[in-house]
């Protein structure tokens, strides 16, 4: 994507939106380069009456002793629904559900404290992804782990096994990194998809090894200070244990502040898998900084591509269930993201009854966290997870779920072919369809011009005038017309006219004048170009489009091109 500066008598201004997946250089996965301005309503964002509906089923889960209780923390364009529900604790005496109880996150530690740590220091040209883990701790390598890269260990296709195991007995940070250094293969890189602590546990290493700092103070440091995620971090203080929800019984009390999954234990509490301790409005912060692309409040974590390649797919072809960096995007394990979001948002679970999924495309996240393993394991909110995700999407305003221009198609994960896989991984999307995605951020609040004809289409064959024309973000002024006309249909010397459809003018650019003349030009801010190249030079698409840029630079125009594949 390039822009430069917009000097006549040549210099123009070029916004470049050919989409190819994969890569950071691209917008790959982009759904929004830019907040939209927040501020709706609960009305304005949401059906109240469906988002009532959710307090129901979670009241029901707690009364099935599916949960003691929960915080619901839904939000859309800065609009908030927040509810505590059922209990904080049941033993030994029972205590309300406040929206400020600060809950053990679980393995959504993965994608709040492992991921970021780590693309920070990728963003810093410190940490290659792509790198072999044994660059960054040479005793990785040993028995045939020498190609594992930091990617596949994000991906989880690094091929080992789930857990470091427990036995014989082991304490601390180095004795785990020791286990995982002599783990041996259980599958070959990059050949399927195996969910791992292991790996985690290796990442945080290396953040702590390269950044010479302890992985729970860099996050403090570098994420959570920043956010102002004030009730974010491990091994919470005393003096906050009264607001943490309690998981298991040990010794005849309540496991409350400790964390409970036993090997981030043994290291002390701070591991790269689990041992984080956040509140439902911390979690929000969170989300809403990757909402908007990496920045909040005036405080820039990530810069934007660096939250594409996060979200975006990054499982090799073959393998079926697709995974961000850290993030879950269509897996087994996504079921938090109910029946009705589309895929290409991201999210992650957490064992002790944590779950939180962000949809770009209608700009909506959901959070629900709870202790189902208060007071034992008996409780489980797998099915709750699913309802809530399904009623958040139902309490959607004035957004579409069965058509969202650059979600991805549904599949099974178990099952789906790769070559379907494959056919996803390398799909290209056309310029219109990045700008789409964009929720048409490049041109919001722009007076627009736009050149183009019966080929200028979205991939569901939505004209690229009707796209523009009813895009609330942008304010279409006039059409120009190349050869043939706008609709494709005529066969001489084009004429100024009206579009029927639109009722916009229609500017012709093949008659006696060849390019936008400078009062057709007077009120637009910038020109807009996409029509479909021919592989031939006998059409005048081509000269079309240069002599239009030149005009552009001479009314100091911005001109963007939406680029399109030539076939």
């Amino acid at each position: 994507m390039t822009r430069e500066s917009c000097r006549p008598p040549m210099a123009f201004r070029v916004l470049s939106l050919l989409l190819l997946a994969g890569t950071l250089t691209t917008l790959s996965g982009c759904r929004s380069s830019q907040p939209r301005p927040e501020g709706l309503s609960l009305d304005q964002a949401f059906f109240t009456e469906k988002l009532a509906e959710i307090d129901q089923v979670i009241d029901a889960a707690i009364a099935d002793k599916k949960c003691p209780g929960g915080v619901l923390w839904i939000e859309r364009e800065g609009a908030v629904y927040s509810r505590a529900l059922g209990r904080r604790a049941v033993v030994p005496e029972p205590e309300p559900m406040t929206l400020d109880t600060i809950f053990d996150l679980a393995s959504l530690t993965k994608v709040m404290a492992c991921t970021p740590a780590v693309m920070l220091l990728v963003e810093e040209g410190r940490l290659d992804l792509d790198a072999p883990v044994a660059k960054y701790l040479p005793a990785f390598a040993a028995h045939g782990k020498d190609a594992i890269t930091l990617r596949q260990l994000l991906t989880h296709t690094s091929g080992l096994r789930p857990d470091v195991s427990l036995k014989p007995d082991w304490e601390g940070f180095e004795a785990a990194l020791r286990l995982a250094c002599a783990e041996q293969l259980r599958a070959q890189p990059d050949e399927r998809f195996i969910y791992s602590d292991t790996g985690p546990i290796v990442l945080a290493a290396i953040v702590q090894g390269v950044s010479g700092v302890p992985f729970d103070a860099f996050l403090a440091r570098r994420v959570y200070g920043p956010l102002g995620m004030v009730d974010t971090g491990f091994n919470p203080p005393a003096g906050k244990r009264g607001r943490i929800a309690p998981t298991t019984i040990e010794n005849g009390a309540p496991v409350r502040g400790v964390v409970h999954d036993p090997r981030a234990r043994r290291m002390n509490g701070v591991a790269g898998h689990a041992g984080l301790f956040a509140s439902a409005a911390d979690v929000a912060r969170y989300a809403r900084m990757m909402l908007h692309q990496g920045e909040l409040d005036g405080v820039r974590i990530f810069q934007p591509g660096t939250v594409q390649l996060m979200t975006g797919i990054r499982t090799p072809a073959p393998i079926p269930q697709r995974r961000g960096l850290g993030w879950d995007i269509d897996s087994g394990y996504a079921g938090q993201r109910g029946a009705l979001f589309p895929v290409g948002g991201y999210g992650h679970t957490g064992w002790t009854g944590t779950s939180l999924w962000i949809d770009p495309f209608s700009r909506t996240f959901v959070i629900f966290l709870s202790n189902r393993n208060h007071p034992d394991e008996s409780g489980s909110v797998l099915a709750l997870r699913r309802q809530i995700g399904t009623l958040a999407a139902e309490a959607v305003r004035d957004f579409n779920f069965a058509h969202v221009p650059g979600a991805l198609p549904r599949s099974d994960s178990a099952s789906q072919s790769s070559a379907a896989r494959d056919a996803e991984t390398v799909e290209v999307l056309n310029g219109i369809d990045v700008l789409v995605k964009q929720a048409f951020a490049p041109l919001k609040g722009r007076r627009v011009g736009l050149i183009t004809n019966h080929t200028g289409h979205d991939r569901f064959r939505n004209p690229t005038i009707d796209l523009l024309h009813g895009a609330k973000e942008v304010e279409l002024k006039a059409l120009f017309s190349p050869e043939h006309g706008i609709r494709g249909t005529v066969d001489a010397h084009v004429a100024d006219g009206t579009d029927a459809q639109t009722g916009l003018p229609v500017y012709s650019l093949y008659d006696s004048t060849r390019s936008p003349q400078p009062q057709e030009l007077a009120g637009l801010d910038a020109l807009v170009f996409d029509i479909q190249d021919i592989g031939c030079r006998f059409y005048t698409y081509i000269s079309t489009m240069g002599l239009a840029m030149e005009a552009a630079a001479a009314a100091n125009l911005d001109f963007f091109v939406l680029d399109r594949v030539n076939p």
